[in-house]
Parts: structure tokens; sequence; C-alpha cells
């Protein structure tokens, strides 16, 4: 079985298969693959390793074109922005890395997203290329995420979140829910609308399920508290809307709107506020809680 290629701050190689073609180089099918990519910036790439092969030998600019040769590259956002929130870390321990990710920051790699991650963040913090997420939250909310840091001990903690055997509490401020009867079980079929990058509830067996309760009542906004049973994307945010209680500042729920790059001015209003469980190592019971908190 071929190592693949390491991580580099936290991120890994893309792959790509070269197809058939009368491209005379790897070069030249690349700039023709990702256009949005210039041959300047392959070159540059190329320059410091960041294009090899399956074995990992560095590719150059007259690397013949070979139809099936495994391409590994890293992906990189020229003048990405930095994101000006900081990361604090919890805990960390021979298994467990417990990190508070402020709003804003993705969790791992995504679109424009690449070495400004709260994974690559705390992969050039820790120096360990071992750092892999056990779930993911949204980049909009803020709150816990646990890491594992032992590739032998990793299925372990995986099977917690896969087997539904860690409880997850969320923290949310939207509008009041005076005709709701509290705790409140939201139980609700949620598949892929549009766009592509939005959830939405549909008709069917239910695949999602959401306890919440009411924590303070103000005039006009409500505190609640959110317990997943499942984990469906956007499921919180999906299922507060579809209430009618759509979390504070949601870009997404119930319309789309857009929020202007470098706008930092309104978060959404959701926090990962504690994660508990029965270590699958020894037993004991553990829980985390998060040091941030909501505008209210």
């Amino acid at each position: 079985m071929r190592t693949p290629p390491p991580d580099i701050d936290g991120l890994a190689a893309s792959t790509l298969q070269l197809p058939p073609g009368a491209w005379a180089t790897v070069l030249d099918c690349l700039c023709d693959r990702f256009p949005s990519v210039s041959r300047a910036q392959w070159l540059d790439r190329m320059a410091r390793g960041r294009v090899v092969d399956a074995s990992g030998n560095r590719l150059s600019a007259d690397t013949p074109h070979r139809v099936g040769l495994e391409v590994h590259y890293y992906r990189e956002v020229p003048d990405e922005p930095v994101i000006p929130f900081e990361e604090v870390v919890l805990h960390v321990d021979d298994d467990l890395l417990v990190a508070d990710k402020p709003h804003f920051l993705p969790v791992a790699p995504v679109g424009a997203h690449v070495h400004e991650t709260l994974l690559g963040r705390l992969v050039r913090r820790t120096g360990s290329t071992a750092l892999v997420p056990l779930h993911r939250i949204d980049r909009e909310t803020a709150g816990l995420v646990l890491f594992s840091t032992n590739p032998a001990t990793r299925a372990h903690y995986q099977a917690l979140f896969r087997e539904r055997r860690i409880e997850k509490r969320y923290e949310a401020i939207a509008p009041a829910l005076p005709d709701v009867a509290f705790p409140c079980l939201r139980a609700s079929r949620i598949v892929a609308g549009e766009p592509f990058f939005r959830m939405q509830e549909a008709d069917g067996p239910a695949n999602s399920e959401t306890r919440i309760e009411v924590l303070a009542r103000d005039e006009a906004r409500w505190r609640y508290a959110l317990w997943p049973v499942t984990g469906r994307k956007h499921q919180l945010r999906v299922h507060m809307a579809a209430l009618g209680a759509p979390i504070a500042n949601d870009p997404m729920y119930p319309s789309l709107s857009y929020r202007a790059a470098g706008d930092y001015t309104a978060p959404l209003q959701l926090l990962a506020s504690e994660l508990g469980f029965a270590d699958p190592l020894t037993g004991a019971q553990r829980r985390f809680r998060s040091g941030l908190s909501l505008d209210g």
C-alpha cells in the first residue's frame, strides 16, 4: 500500500489521475484542467515540492503527461485573508485535543479557506501532523471541536460519533416561540436544497432529530439549548427556522443572504457549548465546556 503524501500545515494533498489528452506535459494538463490557477502558480508549486507523484517524487515543468499518472498537489489561495479571531486549546492529552473555535473560522480546508482553518492553525501551533478532527461544526458556528491526536486510538473516538454515544449541547439565540410547548422534539427529513449548499425539510421518514429547551426568555428573543440526536448538515439551523425561530444572524435560513468578504459584524448566534461522553479507553466520564458566549 502506498503511503499518501504528508499533510502540510494541516492541509492534505488533493489527487488527480491524469486523463487521456493531447498534453505534452503534466504541467500542460494541470493548466488546462484548472484554468483559475495560472501557469506561473503551478511552476511555483512545483519548485516548492507541492506537486508530486504517488511515490512522493517531485514533478517538474518537463515531466511528460502519462494517462493514469497519479498527481498529488497542495491547494493554495493567493492572498488568503487572515480571520481575525483566535482559537483556544482547552485540553490536550495523548489521545485528544479539545479546541474552542471562534465564529467564521472553518474547521478544515474548504473553498477559499485553505490555511486559515482550525486544523491548519493547530497543526502549526502544536507541530503535530497527526491531528484529525473527529467531527465538524459550521464555519459560522463557534465552540467545541474534538480532535484525535493519536492514530492508534482514533477509531475508538470516531465510534463515539458514529454510534451516537456522545452528547453534544448547543446554545442559540433566536426569536421567541410562545406557542410551542417545551421541551420540544423536532424530527424531520432533511435533504439537499437549492442552491446545493443549503438544506431543507422534505416529506418522508425523518432522518434528523433535535431536542430543544428554553434557557432564558426576553420579550423578542429567547436563549435556547439544543441537543442534536442526529448529525445532519445544518440540522440545528434548519430545525429552528422550520419552527419559526431562525437563529439570529443566520445568512442561510430561512432565506439566503450574502455577507461581504471580511464582514465579521454579525456572527451567527449558535455555540457548540458542551461535549460529554464515556471515554472508550478508560470508561471515565468526560465533559468539556466552551469558554465562549453568545452576544445575548
